[in-house]
């Protein structure tokens, strides 16, 4: 389990790269945030998690949330549009997983072994495609693996005192930090079905979120 998703984290952040190198932060991301959805509608298989018709409904006007974003048979679909698409997939499956680590394993261990898998992956393709990155690049990648680091820490921690499906839409936060940074270093402002995508999928999530707190309120 700890090495199918130290795998799974792997896919999902050679995908996003992949995808934040063509298209826009805020398009990625948008994209990216099916991943509480993906969340909803797996966890009563892995996790055993009661989801009813409303959320179901939510996961599909979700999902057509996405289909706004890329906008199938009007614009041509590009492979980033299709790889951030999967980075949402692939990191909903992550957090199922890490759900299910919580109970049995230490969060320091989880947080261990995600970099090693990926660490040991990578390093073998890496004499074929090195390339010698400057100081500038040292440090920035540097940076991301700290602030990666602590953001997955606290990812794993709260999800061993909390179930998945309540937690994944607090993911939606990052939306606002995303369109900072992608308008200030580079100019990328997210277009007008963008934002209706963007709107259809975190509101499709907040239901999600909220139907979980008021189902859990009427059993208690």
């Amino acid at each position: 389990m700890q090495f199918l998703r130290g795998l799974i984290l792997l896919i999902a952040n050679i995908c996003f790269f992949y995808s934040i190198s063509i298209i826009s932060l805020a398009k990625a991301l948008t994209l990216a945030f099916i991943a509480p959805l993906i969340v909803t509608a797996f966890s009563p298989f892995f996790l055993g998690e009661k989801v009813g018709y409303r959320r179901w409904l939510a996961v599909i006007i979700g999902f057509v949330g996405s289909l706004v974003v890329i906008r199938p048979g009007i614009v041509e679909i590009n492979l980033a549009s299709i790889a951030a698409l999967i980075t949402g997939i692939m990191y909903g499956f992550y957090l199922i997983i890490t759900r299910k680590l919580s109970s049995s394993d230490n969060p320091l261990l989880t947080l261990l072994l995600t970099g090693i898998v990926g660490a040991i992956i990578i390093s073998l393709t890496m004499p074929i495609v090195w390339v010698e990155p400057s100081f500038t690049q040292w440090s920035l990648m540097a940076a991301v693996g700290v602030f990666a680091c602590i953001g997955h820490f606290f990812l794993i921690l709260s999800l061993k005192y909390a179930d998945a499906s309540k937690l994944a839409p607090f993911s939606y936060f990052e939306i606002i930090t995303n369109i900072i940074i992608g308008y200030y270093f580079f100019e990328d402002f997210p277009d007008k079905w963008t934002f209706l995508g963007l709107i259809i999928i975190v509101s499709a999530g907040i239901y999600i979120s909220r139907r979980e707190s008021f189902y859990k309120n009427n059993i208690l």
